[in-house]
């Protein structure tokens, strides 16, 4: 009986899926070189405007880390014809909300308005790219936000990426925390800011998405007008150093003092969230640790009480990823012997294919992720912008999905063999500081 209820659930969730509209949407580059899209989706007279820049932790010199983080806020300040802050101010004032993020790989800004304030949404994210005001008040009021910022990182387990990060990297800047080290920001000068500023912040480095409740023609006409005078800039080359294979298990520790627990991490560096491998790889963590029922929880947390917690993530990045196993003792349970317990199960994923139920368990999760993904016209204009800018393929909004639904059982084991080996990876204990 069950089943046939896992079966039935399957086919309703494919038909659901092969049903959900496609994300139609049109781009094309202005002269200057920034690139363009446009979506329509007239469902809510809502409109967002939004830009994606290549820029992000790893770029900059190495002795000022945190620049891209640090211009997420600055840029924020004002401009030419927005005072210092009223950007919030204007905003709100029109119905609409704001935010903007920063990864290691790219920046991301937006404005969410009623339909009717598409123009306003237009002209101000042209101002901050045309008009910037990059002073020293800003600068010094912006680095004291962002030491604020870093105080308050204070959640538990909240830095453990960076120490996986700066352990598992030798060379490429993805060692260093996207945030960057104060010291370096401490001792930026106001003409470093203003040549990152004109080095990244140029419209040929640059992605529009316009979503929403738009008309095509008139949205077009807009955005020549307030982005096509806007002057090219270089354009930004990059030669990031590369990494050797890990070849040999190494093993590191981190202390924080916000934990009372120690947790263990193995990680392993993976390839580009480009490479189809680090599809498969998301499938295999889905499969060790998606939800209550996975592997991993069921194994160490639900019967053999081992674990207080148990992750399996692929951090996917542009160039390089980290695959890594995290788990909390309970109890007197060793960090090595929850290691011992998440090799087990590794090594059978290596060994043999995992069952039939198992594997549409996990097509039928991913399934799920990629309708919730395009069902809000915010997160289409994300996922739009971060295809061109990260993958360079836009379309994957729609065809991704594609690439998970050909994975094969036996890849699943073969890309589990070929990266999550025990001589390929870093054993990182994290550990309560003692205060």
């Amino acid at each position: 009986m069950k089943n046939s209820i896992l079966s039935l659930a399957s086919a309703l969730l494919f038909v659901v899926s092969a049903n959900a509209q496609k994300v139609e949407f049109e781009e094309y580059k202005l002269d200057n070189g920034m690139h363009v899209i446009l979506h329509q989706d007239k469902s809510a007279p809502v409109i967002i405007t939004s830009v994606m820049y290549g820029v992000g932790g790893k770029d900059g010199s190495r002795e000022r880390t945190g620049f891209a983080h640090f211009f997420e806020h600055l840029l924020f300040e004002g401009t030419e014809n927005i005072g210092r802050g009223e950007w919030m101010k204007i905003v709100s004032s029109n119905g609409g909300r704001m935010s903007g993020t920063t990864s290691q790989d790219r920046t991301y800004y937006y404005e969410v308005f009623p339909s009717n304030k598409l123009e306003l949404g237009l002209w101000m994210e042209s101002e901050r790219l045309l008009h910037p005001i990059i002073k020293q008040e800003g600068v010094d009021t912006q680095n004291e936000i962002v030491k604020e910022e870093k105080r308050e990182r204070t959640r538990a387990y909240s830095n453990i990426l960076a120490e996986i990060s700066k352990n598992i990297f030798k060379v490429h800047p993805y060692k260093d925390p996207n945030v960057g080290y104060m010291e370096h920001l401490d001792a930026a000068t106001l003409e470093e800011f203003l040549a990152f500023n004109k080095k990244y912040y140029v419209p040929n480095n640059a992605t529009l998405v316009v979503a929403g409740d738009i008309d095509f023609t008139s949205a077009k006409k807009m955005i020549k007008d307030y982005f096509g005078p806007i002057p090219r800039g270089a354009d930004v080359v990059r030669n990031f150093p590369k990494e050797k294979p890990i070849t040999k298990e190494f093993r590191a520790t981190s202390y924080d003092e916000n934990i009372q627990i120690p947790a263990v991490v193995a990680a392993y560096r993976t390839p580009s969230f480009k490479a189809r491998d680090s599809k498969v790889l998301d499938m295999i963590s889905t499969y060790l640790s998606g939800g209550k029922s996975s592997v991993l929880y069921k194994k160490m947390v639900d019967t053999k009480k081992q674990a207080l917690a148990v992750q399996a993530v692929n951090v996917s990045q542009q160039d390089y990823g980290i695959y890594a196993l995290f788990s909390l003792p309970l109890g007197k349970v060793t960090l090595d012997e929850l290691v011992k317990e998440m090799d087990e199960e590794i090594v059978k994923i290596q060994t043999n294919l995992i069952s039939e139920r198992a594997f549409q368990k996990i097509q039928n999760q991913f399934e799920n992720r990629y309708v919730n993904s395009n069902s809000s016209v915010v997160g289409i204009a994300n996922s739009l912008a971060r295809y061109h800018v990260m993958y360079g393929d836009t379309n994957l909004i729609n065809s991704e999905i594609d690439i998970y639904r050909s994975v094969t059982r036996e890849e699943i084991r073969a890309v589990a063999k070929k990266y999550l080996n025990t001589n390929q990876r870093l054993i990182l204990e994290y550990l309560p500081k003692k205060k």
